[in-house]
């Protein structure tokens, strides 16, 4: 537990999240690239959060949002352990044999991530995987996986049309959704409306590649990419103390801080910083395609939601007169309650550069290098040497990588 205190992000940890970009989905099917299970976890979370907001805003939910973000994680490392096992094969185990199944995930998590044995996460991951309580958030969560797999199975329906079994997985999926139906964000995107739409153009987040001038192994996209520095976030949040909306934030900021790049692309930082002004225009334009295409498509009482995990997505805030309030060093301990919805953004900073450090650095250890990536893995290293965020030791973070 003391290491855990004092690296909330171990190496075993990092790399265990990781282990998803290498995990493809639908490997029996003639696919597009893209389909990896990072990446469907990730766009899962984002339709959870829509699936969440509608039902509040429909049907008077009452959420933990704690749970929301948790359940996802737990069952993201879950499903990270048991990667072989095909879906149809998985659900029909843990319906006839669940706990057990859980039992040996438990074992083997710890046995692969030995910095998790004996902590209060794999307690929670416990009781949440084991236990019946939250069913509301439990559904709303499965709910988001069934419709993560359809969005999938959509485009690849095409390319199998005629292919034995395709038809029987189409009307699988079909029936799973069905049983969800009483979830208010389940039948907005039914509709084929404008949540639809929604849903369709962050997915497009996970054809966009990372660090697109470069060899990589494994590929990550920035779909990917941002579910890493949610969980990234979470954990930081964890080790800081975070109040529970503080906790929820971390995640979410992680989550969304890269939305605008579905409408921009990724610009990379070397062309932003090369004009003095030009990241600020790029900021400017970004909002504004943000407002034009992107917001419309969501409820309005969300869109300043929205707008406080992509404006300011790197600035320490808190929430104060009706009004977003940004922060010049860490958050002081008055501001870390729920009241304030306080976001460490410099946190999640430093989450983004270590994300990016690791594509870099695991793509040398598989043997494929560039100037691109060497230098990532040499500059990152020194930018966070003895650089403690929010009480998190960046620099002893990176030293687990030497």
């Amino acid at each position: 537990m003391a290491q855990e205190k004092r690296i909330p992000l171990p190496r075993d940890l990092i790399q265990f999240i990781f282990e998803a970009a290498y995990i493809q989905r639908w490997n029996d099917h003639i696919r597009p690239q893209g389909f990896t299970e990072l990446d469907k976890q990730a766009h899962k979370m984002m339709i959870l959060y829509v699936l969440a907001r509608y039902e509040e805003q429909d049907h008077g939910a009452s959420l933990d949002w704690q749970v929301l973000v948790e359940g996802g994680i737990f069952e993201f490392l879950h499903r990270v352990v048991l990667t072989d096992i095909k879906p149809p094969v998985f659900h029909e185990l843990m319906r006839k044999s669940g706990h057990q199944l859980n039992q040996w995930v438990y074992k083997e998590l710890v046995r692969r991530v030995p910095s998790l044995k004996g902590s209060a996460f794999m307690d929670k991951m416990q009781q949440y995987l084991d236990g019946d309580s939250h069913p509301l958030e439990k559904q709303l969560i499965r709910a988001a996986h069934y419709l993560a797999t359809e969005w999938e199975f959509r485009i690849i329906y095409h390319m199998n049309q005629g292919i034995f079994g395709v038809e029987e997985i189409r009307e699988r999926i079909a029936d799973e959704i069905e049983d969800h139906y009483n979830l208010a964000g389940v039948q907005k995107i039914a509709m084929n409306g404008k949540t639809r739409k929604f849903v369709d153009l962050i997915g497009k987040l996970r054809f966009q590649k990372r660090w697109s001038q470069s060899p990589r192994v494994p590929e990550t996209s920035v779909m990917g990419h941002v579910l890493i520095v949610a969980i990234m976030g979470y954990f930081c949040g964890e080790a800081m103390g975070a109040c529970k909306a503080r906790l929820v934030n971390d995640f979410l900021g992680g989550l969304w801080h890269d939305l605008p790049e579905v409408l921009t692309r990724d610009i990379i930082s070397p062309i932003k910083r090369s004009i003095e002004g030009l990241e600020e225009l790029i900021k400017d334009i970004e909002q504004r395609q943000m407002e034009e295409i992107l917001l419309p498509l969501l409820p309005a009482s969300w869109h300043e939601d929205i707008l406080n995990f992509t404006i300011h997505e790197f600035e320490n805030r808190i929430w104060e007169n009706g009004k977003i309030r940004l922060l010049e060093g860490d958050i002081p301990e008055q501001y870390n309650k729920d009241a304030y919805s306080p976001v460490d953004g410099r946190v999640l900073k430093g989450c983004d550069h270590l994300a990016a450090f690791l594509e870099a650095w695991l793509s040398i250890q598989c043997g494929i290098t560039s100037s691109h990536l060497a230098g990532v893995v040499e500059a990152l290293p020194k930018a966070y040497q003895g650089k403690i965020i929010g009480g998190i030791d960046f620099g002893k973070i990176y030293g687990q990588f030497r």
